[in-house]
């Protein structure tokens, strides 16, 4: 198929939800500062020029989307509904529908193929050959009544391919319960269970369980384990092991959640994975994940070409926090001010969207690390005008080796594609030697506060048990500002304090001051013992909060000094703010 060049269509294709949408580009902002895009009203030669661009009436719309339906009953619908159903995402459905003409649908099919090619320099693709020949097995052995592509086990088949192993009960019978389901005999429909060692994105160890309660073949989709169960209703029949033994009931069964099955020895633990299940079953009726390719963005990464459009402004923070003696997390924080993303308005929310796609290579440029991702932003159409001074964070943990690195980054804003932005920096992580007395980053935050037990060490913005907002600056030189109704947030690990070997504890002082830059007097000079933090560790986490109420309007830098007695080492770590 050949390629085409088409401004608006490939736009679409490669944001996969960048989708003009003419009446809502007149009700965006119009306050922008220089060097960032500002939108208005379209010109008369500029809808000259692109008709898809100037804004249309109501009727006008209305006869657009009645077209559209009609021109997509021949094989673009077919495409749409059958041939990509169970993987194309929900933007991408969106944006394809939005399209007005069979050339912008046939560059966009191209490039949705594309994005998923293993092997973008190949002529072939493997990704769609795989993808036709799963339809056409699914066809061929999960018919019932309908093509087999529709059925939930062609559906999973098309969508996450042959399972590793499947054990099957084609003709139902006899079945002997295992433990977590109540032990005990039955007799079941026919069933079957997938079982796949690895799906990207959802998980390892899934099993998929398929019921065929009408007994004609068309298997269905069940989280619930006791479905197969053809002597579910029936009194006396098909006792689990607990109810033969009379330590339970049968009506124990029906007390609602997802699954009528009996107490067993092993019940317990079966229920409390309900939610687990439920998410699971979700997650697979999404389409499967794929490492989307925003051409435009990877291309400004791999040459560093000159910005055809305005320059999407952002800010970057990198930090480094030790995980083990050979991984270090790079938390890399990515501030994005309102003001300079484009919102589109409707049913009064107007929202923005910005993709976002980082590299990590080597300096013999090997990648080592990429990352991808696409951030929403959305605010209520009447307050739109005063969040504009508002900043939107996007944070992204990176584990890497000690060395040197290159970080690539370039952000895209989806409403408008010429609007990007692009970082490029050098880091160093640094390596943690066990001899040596270190700290992590000294982060300062707009907030910090204590997670629960079962979020600690995962989520966005979260460090061990910690939740923590940085403040970002354009460089790590340039402070950061904080107004005196906030309260100052700083956070710090200390790595390799000295144990002393009678007492098998660390000793530790840890000195916090803040120093008013004008006088160069310290405004806060206070200590703490390391072993009222953390006794018998040789890490501890520091973290503090100072309101600033009673700080004067000024510059400062926070100093935490840190003073090992057993190791006989001294290491410090400071960082300048401002206070409005």
């Amino acid at each position: 198929m050949p390629k085409r060049s088409l401004p608006f269509s490939l736009a679409i294709a490669l944001g996969a939800i960048a989708v003009a949408i003419p009446s809502s580009r007149a009700q965006q902002q119009t306050s922008q500062p220089a060097g960032t895009l500002t939108q208005a009203t379209p010109s008369a030669d500029d809808m000259q020029q692109d008709p898809l661009k100037r804004q249309l009436s109501d009727k006008e719309r209305f006869n657009q989307q009645k077209q559209l339906k009609q021109e997509l009953k021949g094989p673009y619908k077919k495409w749409l509904d059958e041939d990509v159903r169970w993987i194309i995402t929900d933007q991408e459905a969106k944006a394809f529908k939005s399209l007005s003409n069979d050339e912008e649908r046939e560059a966009f099919i191209e490039q949705f193929w594309q994005r998923r090619n293993p092997n973008p320099d190949s002529p072939e693709n493997e990704f769609r050959e795989e993808h036709y020949r799963r339809i056409a097995y699914a066809n061929e052995h999960y018919a019932a009544g309908k093509p087999g592509w529709k059925t939930d086990r062609g559906h999973m088949y098309i969508a996450y391919g042959k399972p590793d192993s499947i054990e099957s009960h084609p003709s139902g019978g006899t079945y002997d319960r295992p433990m977590d389901e109540g032990g005990g005999t039955t007799s079941t429909y026919p069933f079957e269970t997938w079982h796949y060692r690895y799906i990207e994105g959802i998980g390892e160890n899934i099993d998929i369980e398929f019921v065929d309660t009408c007994m004609c073949g068309d298997y269905h989709m069940t989280i619930d384990r006791s479905e197969k169960d053809a002597l579910l209703h029936v009194p006396g029949a098909g006792q689990t092991l607990y109810e033969q033994m009379g330590m339970a009931k049968r009506a124990d069964r029906f007390r609602g959640g997802l699954e009528s099955l009996g107490n067993g020895p092993m019940s317990g633990m079966g229920q409390s994975k309900q939610f687990d299940r439920l998410e699971q079953f979700a997650k697979l009726q999404a389409p499967p994940v794929i490492k989307f390719k925003d051409l435009q963005l990877e291309q400004f990464l791999s040459s560093h070409k000159v910005l055809s459009g305005p320059y999407f402004p952002f800010d970057v923070r990198t930090d480094y926090v030790k995980v083990t003696d050979d991984t270090v997390l790079v938390p890399l924080t990515l501030q994005i001010k309102n003001r300079d993303i484009t919102f589109v308005t409707k049913d009064g929310v107007s929202r923005g969207d910005v993709h976002i796609i980082g590299r990590v290579s080597t300096i013999t440029d090997r990648i080592v690390q990429t990352f991808e991702d696409t951030v929403e932003v959305e605010e209520p159409s009447e307050l739109l005008s005063k969040t504009l001074d508002n900043k939107r964070l996007y944070w992204k943990a990176l584990p890497l080796r000690p060395g040197r690195y290159r970080v690539d980054i370039a952000i895209k804003d989806v409403n408008n594609p010429d609007h990007i932005g692009t970082w490029a920096q050098a880091v160093n992580v640094p390596k943690y030697d066990d001899d040596r007395l270190a700290a992590s980053s000294l982060i300062l935050a707009n907030r910090m506060e204590k997670v629960p037990s079962k979020d600690i060490g995962e989520g966005n913005f979260i460090i061990g048990n910690t939740k923590l907002l940085p403040a970002v600056t354009a460089n790590l030189a340039t402070p950061v500002t904080f107004q005196r109704n906030q309260s100052l947030n700083m956070w710090m690990q200390v790595y390799n304090l000295g144990i002393d070997d009678k007492s098998k504890k660390n000793d530790a002082t840890i000195e916090y001051q803040i120093i008013d830059l004008a006088s160069n007097k310290a405004i806060l000079d206070t200590h703490e013992d390391s072993n009222t933090i953390e006794a018998n560790s040789d890490q501890v986490t520091l973290a503090r909060t100072v309101p600033l109420a009673s700080v004067q309007p000024g510059k400062y830098r926070v100093k935490i000094t840190v003073n090992d007695s057993v190791s006989k080492q001294i290491i410090a770590q400071s960082a300048p703010f401002t206070v409005q």
